[in-house]
């Protein structure tokens, strides 16, 4: 098996892709303070230098500390991915663990509908995702995730981006923050 790797807009955040599902339902992210019961997320987490991880539909990006250069865990991340398809799983996830059950108006369905369609597969493509959280008076709350996690230019994606494609088709709303 050959794991590629991606650079993102992050520099401290890189995408591993092993060409094979890695989530089989929705994405997921997981930093050292979580506690998940998953034995790749586990060994990824277990790496110095590793801060946090995001599991796409068929990617991983993890996230690392400012101070860690990747050439001393890169090859790490891509032996521990490999060793974990290699024993014949098929994927990391298995069911959507942040499934939100919450009653949402029409306005935030319709929130949530332009950010899974025009939104999340841009960020996606970068090694990250956005969720949407809230709309309260005009602002859309939303969490940003994987790469898209303190990168540098993420205030720039929220705003011209995000915020300018939310205002244009929903006039309601005003603004759009991360939390």
């Amino acid at each position: 098996m050959f794991v590629q790797t991606e650079i993102t807009p992050n520099p401290n955040s890189l995408k591993f892709l092993p060409g094979k599902i890695v989530s089989n339902n929705g994405s997921f992210e997981v930093t050292k303070e979580d506690n998940i019961n998953n034995e790749l997320v586990k060994n990824l987490l277990s790496i110095n230098g590793v801060q946090g991880i995001f599991l796409g539909k068929d990617f991983i990006s993890i996230n690392k500390r400012n101070e860690t250069p990747w050439e001393e865990i890169k090859h790490i991340v891509v032996s521990l991915i490999n060793d974990f398809y290699s024993s014949g799983k098929e994927f990391v996830i298995d069911k959507d663990l942040n499934e939100d059950d919450r009653n949402l108006e029409d306005i935030e369905k319709r929130i949530i509908q332009l950010l899974d369609q025009k939104i999340r597969p841009a960020v996606a493509k970068d090694g990250g995702d956005i969720k949407f959280k809230e709309f309260n008076d005009g602002i859309v709350k939303v969490q940003l995730q994987g790469s898209c996690s303190g990168c540098p230019s993420s205030t720039m994606t929220l705003k011209q981006g995000v915020q300018n494609l939310l205002c244009h088709y929903i006039p309601e709303v005003k603004g759009v923050e991360a939390i």
